[in-house]
């Protein structure tokens, strides 16, 4: 079993946790990582774009001159695609880009990153996050007695509106709910503090 370091917000070492290998010790699948992280991008799109086509244009209801004789090219409509101001040829239209994933898939992605945080040492467990009111001061002070100078994801347990709004408006910072984390933040995260707390609910989730 991977063991880390557990601290407390001023950075030392208080006690050491062992972690469950099913979900902190397994060998990385990139390939299950990219593919979560695609979904997520393809969920988040609004395919909300679309273009006029020739039918939706409006003028355009008279043809423009006889079909014969004027040694013009026959047209039937100057809302045609080729006509300035014309409708757009097969431009894109409202759609649904999203689809699912199969749970073994994104459970396995999850833990992949999981562990490849650990083993990088990019997995931070804190003893407690107790913020007094709301103090952004605390939060950055606890971040650098950590050593945390790149993004950062805090993983709470449960919520905590204190903690959540003193880091709100810390740049690279994001706070997250153990029910709420997905692969694509952690990944996008170099940093993962997270409670001892938060670390037990986990385990009992993904193991």
């Amino acid at each position: 079993m991977p063991k880390v370091n557990v601290y407390d917000m001023a950075g030392k070492v208080v006690s050491e946790i062992e972690l469950s290998d099913s979900v902190f010790g397994i060998e990385p699948n990139p390939v299950a990582v990219h593919q979560v992280v695609v979904n997520y991008l393809a969920n988040q799109r609004q395919g909300t774009q679309s273009t006029l086509t020739r039918t939706e244009v409006s003028g355009g209801g008279k043809k423009p001159w006889r079909q014969k004789g004027t040694g013009h090219a026959r047209q039937g409509s100057i809302r045609a695609p080729q006509w300035r101001k014309g409708g757009i040829a097969l431009g894109p239209k409202p759609r649904d880009y999203s689809y699912t994933l199969n749970k073994k898939v994104k459970r396995l992605a999850m833990k992949s990153v999981f562990s490849d945080k650990v083993a990088t040492g990019s997995f931070v467990v804190l003893d407690a996050i107790q913020v007094d009111g709301y103090k952004t001061k605390t939060v950055v002070n606890m971040l650098k007695a950590l050593g945390v100078e790149k993004k950062a994801m805090i993983v709470m347990p449960e919520v905590d509106a204190q903690v959540i709004k003193s880091a709100a408006n810390i740049p690279g910072v994001k706070t997250a709910l153990v029910n709420t984390i997905n692969v694509y933040d952690m990944v996008n995260y170099d940093k993962l503090i997270i409670t001892k707390d938060a670390v037990a609910k986990l385990e009992e989730v993904y193991a």
